[in-house]
C-alpha cells in the first residue's frame, strides 16, 4: 500500500505554512497598493478553456495537463494556469461592461504532469495578476512594476521582448521556419511538429539540443512592424523613468499561443536551473479567442516555490516569529492561571502558549527557547499567592517583575518588543 504523497507532491507542515503565510500576506499587501484585488475560481475548468486557449502546439496542452472524464463524460482538465481562468471568468461575469482597467490577483495552485525537479512541481502554488482593458505601454509598466516590486533584493535579473502582432509575426515566422528547416535533422520530434503550425514554439522548447540550435535563429527584433517596435521603445522609456533595470531579450518568448506583443521573465541566478521566478506578458487577443469582446490583457505568474528558493538564496525571507509570551506553570492551580492568563492575552491579540504535556519547568524552558518565545514567566504558587511575575526577556536575558495580570503583561510585550 502507498500512502505516500504523489511524486511531485508535497506536504507543508504548520512550521513551514507559517513561512508561506508571511509570504502571502506581503503579496497581498503589494498588489493591494497596485489597486489589484483578489480573484478566486475553480480547480478545474472545460479542458476546451485551456486548448483554446493556451494553443494546441505548447507542450502543457500537448503532454502535461491533468484531463479527466466526469460522470456525465464532459472533459475536464485540472487547472494548468490562471490566466485562461480569469479571462473566462471577466466573459462569464460580463466584466467588460465595469470599470476598465480590471485588475485582479490570485494564490493559487496549478497542476502539470511535469519531471519534478528543484523549483518545479506537478502541484506548485502561483502568485498571479491579470490586468484587462488597458492597451497602453503604461500598463505594461505597472505590471513589472508590480513584480519588481516583490522581487526587490533577490539576485533576479529582468528580460523583456516584444514578440510582435499578427500584423509583423507572420513574416518572422516565415523567415523562421526557413531557418529552422534547413536544421531540422537536430529538432526533437515535439518541434519538428511544431515547425509549420507554429515554429515560434521552437524557440521556447527546453530540450537541450533544441536550446542550444536556437541561441544561433533570427530573432524577431529586425521585423517588427512600426506599431509594436514604436511600444516597445515607449515601454523601455517607462521602465528606464521607473528606475527598473532590464535586458532586451529576443530569445524570451513564453509558451503559451495567446501572448503578443510584451513578453518579459525575471530571472534568478541563484536557484537553479527553474531559473524563471517570474515570467508573463500581453495576451491582447485571449479573451477574443474565448468568446469574449476584443479587449486587450496582460500579466505575469510568479511560481512561489521558486520564489522561496530565491528568498532563501538573498536571505530576505519575513522573520519567523514565535510565541510572544510563554507561560510556564508549576503545579495544577498554576496551571489553570497560565491557562486563563493565555486565553486573555489571545483575547488581546497576543501569541500566547503554555504548556499542555506536563512538562518539568526546565524541559518548558527549553521547550520555550525552541519555540522562540520572546518572554518567558514561571508561575507557582508564589506567584499566585503575591499577584506578581518575572518576565524574562529571552533575546537579552533580563528580568522585569510584573503584574499577574494579562493587560499588565501585554503592555510588558507591546512595550518591549
Amino acid at each position: 500500500m502507498n500512502i505516500s504523497a504523489p511524486r511531485g507532491t508535497y506536504d507543508l507542515l504548520p512550521g513551514q505554512t507559517a513561512r508561506w503565510q508571511r509570504l502571502e500576506t506581503e503579496l497581498r499587501r503589494t498588489a493591494a497598493l497596485f489597486g489589484y484585488g483578489e480573484i478566486r475560481f475553480p480547480m478545474f475548468e472545460h479542458t476546451e478553456l485551456f486548448r483554446r486557449g493556451m494553443g494546441e502546439t505548447g507542450d502543457v496542452v500537448q503532454k502535461e495537463m491533468y484531463t479527466f472524464q466526469d460522470k456525465d463524460g464532459r472533459s475536464l482538465t485540472l487547472r494548468p494556469e490562471g490566466t485562461a481562468s480569469v479571462a473566462r471568468a471577466f466573459i462569464e461575469h460580463g466584466l467588460h461592461m465595469s470599470a476598465l482597467p480590471f485588475k485582479c490577483y490570485y494564490i493559487a495552485p496549478n497542476f502539470r504532469y511535469e519531471k519534478p525537479q528543484k523549483g518545479r512541481f506537478r502541484q506548485h502554488v502561483q502568485f498571479g495578476c491579470e490586468c484587462f482593458g488597458a492597451a497602453e505601454p503604461q500598463a505594461d509598466a505597472e505590471v513589472i512594476s508590480l513584480a519588481h516590486a516583490i522581487l526587490q533584493g533577490l539576485d533576479v535579473t529582468l528580460h523583456i521582448n516584444s514578440i510582435g502582432c499578427k500584423e509583423c509575426r507572420p513574416e518572422y515566422q516565415q523567415t523562421l521556419r526557413a531557418w529552422l528547416g534547413e536544421r531540422s535533422a537536430r529538432l526533437c520530434g515535439t518541434c519538428l511538429s511544431r515547425l509549420e503550425r507554429n515554429p515560434m514554439r521552437v524557440l521556447d522548447c527546453k530540450e537541450e539540443t533544441c536550446a542550444a540550435l536556437v541561441k544561433d535563429a533570427p530573432v524577431i527584433t529586425g521585423h517588427l512592424c512600426g506599431n509594436c517596435a514604436d511600444f516597445a521603445e515607449r515601454l523601455d522609456s517607462l521602465l528606464n523613468a521607473s528606475g527598473i533595470p532590464f535586458v532586451r531579450d529576443p530569445l524570451i518568448m513564453r509558451g503559451f499561443d495567446y501572448y503578443t506583443g510584451t513578453v518579459f521573465e525575471f530571472i534568478s541566478g541563484g536557484i537553479g536551473a527553474q531559473s524563471a521566478v517570474c515570467a508573463g506578458g500581453r495576451y491582447d487577443g485571449l479573451v477574443e479567442e474565448l468568446g469574449g469582446p476584443p479587449i486587450p490583457g496582460l500579466g505575469f505568474g510568479m511560481g512561489l516555490e521558486r520564489l522561496l528558493l530565491a528568498m532563501e538564496a538573498a536571505g530576505t525571507e519575513p522573520e519567523s516569529r514565535g510565541p510572544a509570551v510563554y507561560l510556564a506553570p508549576m503545579g495544577d492551580a498554576a496551571a489553570g492561571t497560565c491557562v486563563k492568563l493565555c486565553n486573555e492575552l489571545r483575547g488581546m491579540g497576543v501569541f500566547a502558549e503554555t504548556d499542555l504535556c506536563g512538562r518539568s519547568v526546565k524541559a518548558q524552558m527549553k521547550y520555550a527557547g525552541k519555540t522562540g518565545a520572546e518572554y518567558t514567566a514561571v508561575i507557582g504558587e508564589n506567584e499566585i499567592a503575591g499577584g506578581t511575575v518575572m518576565l524574562k526577556n529571552m533575546r537579552t536575558g533580563e528580568t522585569a517583575p510584573c503584574k499577574l495580570d494579562a493587560g499588565a503583561m501585554a503592555h510588558t510585550y507591546r512595550d518591549g518588543s
